[in-house]
């Protein structure tokens, strides 16, 4: 076991007062099903919570005894049933429920709302993204700038880091607003970096490009439940996010959305209806004209999924016991816990680009083992083997989440070890 000269995780673990949380997930089994894995992937899928078992179970059990009749009757009707997580969903944000909408997936709710908010002029048309912005983020700009008729070699603005180094500058991310606001149509960044795992200043960057001119959206899939989120206060223009990373709503969860209350009543721009978003006091009546109902929801286009929507009422339940705050101040030791034990253990072996600074990073810690990527690889691997369950990034970042509601200091401390043995022998 780990023996450094800082606390015991033994002794951490015993004095966590959220300790308890764990015990209500089923954690995965390691590659010979001997015992539960170092589960340290939420950041990618998170694991299932016991009661969701049952809540699908009798979701199922609708299905099969009332039929169409489940849409309004049973212990929890689907018609409904993504509104009534909104609330708890709109908290943990820090958003006005009518601002938050639970519907579709990430990519789709992206283009959705850019084709509503990014409405380029001939001399207003730019977008300004991260050079590594995930691919189907990349993706969906870039075709939304073709199907709009941009050529993205002239429309697409983008900011990297500075030559050697890994992370964004803020700074730099707001001279590069400034330089180009005459001609920016929309500024769509991650709150937290996929790969490296930093929190971006959303606050900051989004008054620059508001400053600017330029509407600004957020792509929240790496930020929704793990760091603080306060979008109304941060007047940004809209966000998306999904829900199976750290809110462990399932895999293919329902994502979600947020619209900023600016929009509630007096959206002139385009918008792609669906029925679903139609006034609900009169969707049944089956009117030719389209008419929003107020706020976020007003972006719905079909009814919900409940099967992938029922799980995540299971985890936000749980984040609200919880507290975002506590789970927050535990993630910062947790990954502190780790930082620390890497740099007196592994330093020479294992670079860390996620940022030191407690509040530029969340769950996530991203490392670069020295050598080369064939050398990452074959460690990357072999933790998979022995049942210490992270992921891969090309080109060589191995990830890490420890998450505060299921890991334990003890975890951290067990992947230590075991990352110790195979970089010794690799």
């Amino acid at each position: 076991m780990l023996t450094l000269p800082f606390p015991d995780p033994v002794l951490l673990d015993r004095d966590d007062p959220l300790r308890r949380f764990r015990e209500r997930f089923e954690l995965p089994r390691a590659p010979d099903g001997s015992a539960a894995a170092v589960y340290l992937c939420g950041n990618s899928l998170g694991p299932m919570p016991h009661a969701v078992r049952m809540l699908l179970g009798e979701t199922l059990d609708d299905w099969a005894t009332l039929g169409v009749r489940g849409h309004h009757e049973g212990a929890r009707p689907w018609i409904p049933y993504a509104g009534t997580l909104v609330a708890p969903m709109a908290a943990l944000v820090g958003a006005d429920p009518l601002d938050v909408v639970l519907m579709n997936t990430l990519t789709a709710n992206l283009h959705l709302l850019m084709a509503s908010f990014y409405r380029p002029t001939p001399t207003r048309y730019a977008v300004l993204i991260e050079s590594g912005a995930f691919p189907s983020d990349q993706y969906a700009i870039d075709s939304q700038l073709r199907f709009h008729g941009q050529d993205p070699a002239a429309a697409l603005i983008t900011v990297a880091p500075r030559p050697g180094e890994d992370l964004l500058r803020t700074g730099d991310i707001v001279a590069q607003i400034e330089a180009n606001a005459g001609r920016l149509a929309l500024v769509l960044l991650p709150g937290v970096q996929y790969r490296t795992g930093q929190v971006l200043d959303i606050a900051g960057i989004s008054a620059a490009a508001r400053a600017g001119g330029a509407v600004v959206g957020w792509d929240l899939a790496h930020a929704v439940g793990n760091i603080p989120l306060s979008l109304d206060a941060w007047d940004i223009d809209f966000a998306v996010w999904c829900t199976y990373k750290y809110l462990c709503g399932g895999p293919g969860a329902i994502g979600g959305a947020y619209v900023s209350r600016r929009y509630r009543d007096a959206f002139a721009g385009p918008r792609l209806a669906g029925w679903w978003g139609h006034d609900a006091a009169t969707r049944f009546a089956m009117g030719a004209e389209f008419r929003p109902m107020t706020g976020a929801a007003g972006w719905q286009l079909s009814n919900p999924p409940i099967l992938a929507t029922a799980p995540l009422s299971i985890a936000l339940a749980l984040f609200a016991e919880a507290g975002m705050q506590s789970l927050r101040m535990k993630s910062v030791a947790l990954t502190g816990f780790a930082q620390t034990a890497l740099a007196a253990r592994l330093g020479g072996e294992i670079e860390c680009i996620t940022p030191a600074a407690p509040g530029e990073r969340g769950c996530q810690l991203s490392l670069r083992v020295r050598g080369g990527r064939d050398r990452a690889r074959r460690v990357f691997t072999q933790l998979g083997l022995r049942g210490v369950i992270g992921d891969w990034r090309e080109p060589d970042v191995i990830r890490i989440a420890p998450h505060p509601l299921y890991n334990t200091f003890g975890d951290v401390a067990a992947a230590l070890d075991i990352l110790a043995e195979l970089v010794a022998c690799n």
